[in-house]
């Protein structure tokens, strides 16, 4: 089949075209602009997952750490409870005959009062007395002479209080004031 196309028509179609071609390119450049904001929120949303996964990184840490710590100091806590427990039954069950002190003395004036002697040797090395110190007995030299001196009571029950383990020697009567 042959078709005469006359000049008018050949204007309509190329019109028509041309509308047709500048249709396609508004509605590229919508797509365009479209397209790039996509990309850019994609992208910001992208940025805000990456910033929450850190933050949530970051929180877990200290969160971890957090929990740590109150498990150690619940630890701690619960030791203690059971050391209070321990002191409270030995306050009420009271002394025992035979149960022994040792008082610390320094120059003659009590210091201190430990539940046994290696307690006080132990802080009187917190007080400058070297750890190899040789602690003899101190025998019948005044309390006086002695920086420091440790001196043991046991727990006497029929005077219900404590007594010097070692009670000094008697002194003749010639020796008396």
């Amino acid at each position: 089949m042959i078709r005469i196309v006359t000049a008018g028509r050949m204007r309509r179609l190329e019109q028509a075209a041309r509308q047709a071609r500048d249709r396609a390119r508004e509605l590229q450049g919508q797509a365009d602009a479209a397209w790039g904001r996509h990309v850019r929120e994609a992208w910001e949303l992208t940025a805000r997952a990456e910033r929450a996964e850190a933050t949530t990184s970051e929180v877990s840490t200290l969160l971890a750490r957090a929990v740590e710590e109150l498990s150690a100091a619940q630890q701690e806590l619960l030791l203690k409870d059971i050391e209070i427990r321990r002191l409270r039954e030995e306050l009420r069950s009271g002394p025992v005959e035979g149960d022994t002190l040792t008082v610390l003395l320094h120059y003659r004036e009590p210091h201190t009062v430990y539940a046994s002697r290696e307690d006080a040797y132990a802080d009187t090395t917190a007080h400058g007395v070297p750890t190899d110190h040789a602690w003899k007995p101190c025998g019948e030299r005044p309390a006086a002479e002695s920086t420091w001196r440790c001196e043991p009571f046991i727990y006497d029950a029929a005077s219900n209080g404590f007594r010097r383990a070692y009670p000094p020697a008697p002194k003749a009567l010639g020796e008396a004031a």
